[in-house]
């Protein structure tokens, strides 16, 4: 046998053995998945049957009133010294509160970990809770995200921005980006930045510090949004220009365009943003991109200052807030809670 075909021999083999190697690790892998997910469906299914049975005992009058208060703490001691670990009280109240918030049980989601319920069963609002868990499904949160996303008041910030047929639609199927509007949170929060609240700072150490925080700005500005690059250049005529930061869209199909402002937005920033747009409109925007959108972020706006100056513009433009602390979720809630009640 010539050398040249041993050696074409081993080739073949090696990429045989290679592909032999590739078949049982995937195999493994898909194997590995779907005990987790079949673990998961169990112990979803065990946590909510606990919560029945221990509502079901309540509701049958089977303890004395003095004793029902102790019910949950009698349990916990007992179930674990029967069965180790898991059944604390705060678990075997939330395993309560699981059952009672989803009483059928088809209308659990296996999709979602015991991990993620434990977090949504904090809410008190019914509404709240249906959003993060369309949210966590439509998105697929981590529940580290999940839980960035209830301390920031997603579900507070976005409905506010709605009337109540919108806030039962955000309850129901999440929030849609189906227009530029959508992708717009008025207040943007961006505690993540670590920049302090009073400290006087430029607007180059905000940009600097959301791309050392991509990730979690990704996050707060929502789906679809994929990074192009920090201070994009544009040659207008013999005059350099800068926006702050640019993104593409892959739902909407467009260019996103954020130029940030550490302190009151000013109608001079709307006409720039617009001079951006028709730029990125004539000279990078492909055929089948949709319009570009622009967004001026910055700490402060007067509203009947930018409904003036916006007034009139044809381009997708946005001017909107932002925070660098959490806002109040009891003052949100309550603005919500007034919405919906004015609307009855």
């Amino acid at each position: 046998m010539s050398k040249d075909l041993i050696i074409q021999n081993k080739a073949v083999a090696t990429d045989d053995y290679n592909q032999l190697i590739d078949n049982i690790s995937s195999l493994w892998v898909t194997a590995k998945e779907k005990a987790i997910n079949a673990v998961n469906t169990e112990l979803l299914e065990a946590n909510w049957q606990t919560g029945k049975y221990i509502v079901e005992f309540e509701q049958g009058g089977k303890v004395r009133a003095e004793y029902g208060k102790q019910l949950l703490v009698n349990l916990a001691k007992d179930l674990t010294l029967k069965n180790g670990r898991g059944f604390s009280r705060s678990n075997l109240l939330y395993m309560r509160k699981f059952y009672l918030s989803f009483q059928k049980s088809e209308t659990v989601s296996h999709i979602l970990t015991w991990s993620h319920y434990f977090e949504i069963l904090k809410c008190d609002d019914p509404l709240e809770m249906q959003f993060y868990m369309k949210q966590c499904i439509n998105e697929g949160w981590k529940v580290r995200e999940l839980k960035r996303q209830m301390k920031s008041c997603l579900f507070q910030r976005l409905a506010l921005s709605t009337d109540k047929e919108g806030v039962l639609a955000l309850a129901n199927e999440g929030h849609q980006v189906m227009k530029p509007q959508d992708i717009i949170r008025d207040p943007f929060v961006l505690e993540f930045t670590g920049l302090p609240q009073k400290k006087r700072y430029k607007e180059n150490e905000l940009e600097a510090a959301l791309k050392a925080n991509m990730e979690h700005f990704l996050l707060e500005l929502g789906r679809g949004f994929a990074f192009i690059g920090r201070q994009y250049q544009m040659l207008i005529g013999s005059r350099l220009f800068k926006v702050d930061m640019v993104f593409y869209h892959c739902i909407l199909k467009c260019y996103v365009l954020i130029d940030l402002k550490r302190a009151e937005i000013k109608h001079g920033d709307i006409g720039q943003m617009n001079l951006y747009l028709n730029y990125f409109q004539t000279e990078v925007c492909q055929p089948d991109d949709n319009p570009p959108i622009g967004i001026v972020l910055g700490a402060r706006k007067d509203e009947l200052l930018m409904e003036y100056a916006l007034q009139g513009i044809t381009n997708q433009l946005f001017a909107a807030k932002y925070q660098l602390y959490l806002p109040k979720r009891e003052e949100l809630q309550a603005q919500l809670d007034t919405l919906l009640s004015n609307e009855e």
